[in-house]
């Protein structure tokens, strides 16, 4: 799909949105403006003799009891419609031969429409990869529960299931959802009666050290930061809606992700962290490593390869997992492990 193609006329409804979201994330204007992600003042170290042969360097790690070949989760994209399910497949099986996560699109249009939980379904390309579920937050304050997001996990074979925050994207989504009182309280009764991990995300704007404080005594299994300087979701929204970005400076708002990582690192210093949000090249993910990330996870740069085939989409990630490869071969250390939390922003 390009940015010129049509909505089909047989969608309607979140599924249209869905299809009307691919489409306005290939745009230019979808991405921060001014904001970047801060990474790129994060020192990163050369050594000229690094005392190290380039293919020893170890990227194996840990994620949520998954094993994973390179910490690399691809992140959060789409669902609930026929390309989105091609999209899906693809994602999952370049995942499955490279080793590494995937997290799904929200799945509250599987559960309001079954008919389109298929779209969801990639288990059978990647019957072992670490697979995260998605839902909104804001649809627990809403009145889904511990069922809701047991459903969601179970019904596409997934290990554990994404909370996502939005508030600025659905402040400025028309007919958005944004009765966010008390949510705190209810994810504080659901979360810890859930059977699987759970993890709290943002979609691109960033956690604040407020926010992860309070996650953090909720039962969460990691953090996903998600900062800003990448994919801006309120861009997106005004694009889907309005065709244009009516509200520049609100789509500006954040937290850049590199200042993300920093604060909730100190916040929260016990759980694992996901650094999301304007990755574009292994450097930046052995720089967000370095700020203490667990993983990282990629999913704007995916989206056009997926467009194409699973082979494109493995290619981008082979190229972006030796990126990391080489930025730690030259940085002296000899895998992830060693370069995790060494470095700091001021």
């Amino acid at each position: 799909m390009t940015a010129g193609d049509v909505v089909p006329e047989e969608a309607s409804g979140i599924q249209a949105r869905k299809l009307r979201h691919i489409e306005a994330c290939l745009l230019p204007e979808s991405q921060y403006a001014g904001v970047t992600t801060g990474l790129e003042r994060v020192p990163w170290p050369y050594r000229a003799l690094p005392e190290l042969d380039l293919e020893a360097v170890r990227l194996e790690t840990t994620f949520l009891g998954k094993s994973l070949r390179a910490p690399v989760l691809i992140g959060a994209m789409t669902g609930g419609a026929e390309r989105a399910a091609l999209i899906n497949r693809r994602l999952a099986t370049a995942a499955a031969r490279l080793g590494v996560g995937m997290m799904l699109g929200s799945q509250r249009v599987m559960l309001e429409r079954p008919e389109v939980a298929a779209s969801f379904r990639v288990r059978e390309v990647a019957p072992d990869i670490l697979l995260v579920g998605n839902l909104g937050a804001a649809q627990f304050g809403l009145g889904y529960g511990a069922r809701e997001a047991t459903r969601a996990v179970r019904e596409v074979g997934a290990d554990a299931l994404a909370i996502h925050v939005n508030p600025l994207q659905e402040a400025l989504q028309a007919g958005g959802d944004t009765r966010w009182a008390g949510l705190t309280a209810r994810l504080a009764e659901v979360v810890p009666a859930l059977p699987f991990p759970a993890l709290l995300k943002e979609v691109g704007h960033g956690l604040d050290a407020r926010t992860v404080r309070a996650a953090a005594g909720l039962g969460f299994a990691a953090l996903d930061v998600a900062g800003a300087g990448g994919t801006s979701w309120a861009r997106v929204e005004q694009l889907v809606h309005y065709g244009a970005v009516l509200s520049p400076d609100l789509c500006e708002v954040g937290v850049p992700t590199a200042r993300a990582l920093r604060d909730a690192r100190r916040a929260a210093p016990d759980l694992p962290l996901i650094a999301s949000g304007g990755i574009r090249t292994g450097l930046d993910a052995a720089r967000a490593l370095a700020l203490g990330a667990q993983v990282v996870a990629v999913a704007r740069p995916l989206l056009e390869p997926a467009l194409e085939s699973a082979e494109a989409v493995e290619a981008w990630l082979a190229r972006f997992i030796h990126e990391l490869r080489v930025a730690l071969f030259v940085g002296g250390y000899a895998g992830v492990e060693e370069a995790r939390g060494t470095a700091r922003l001021g």
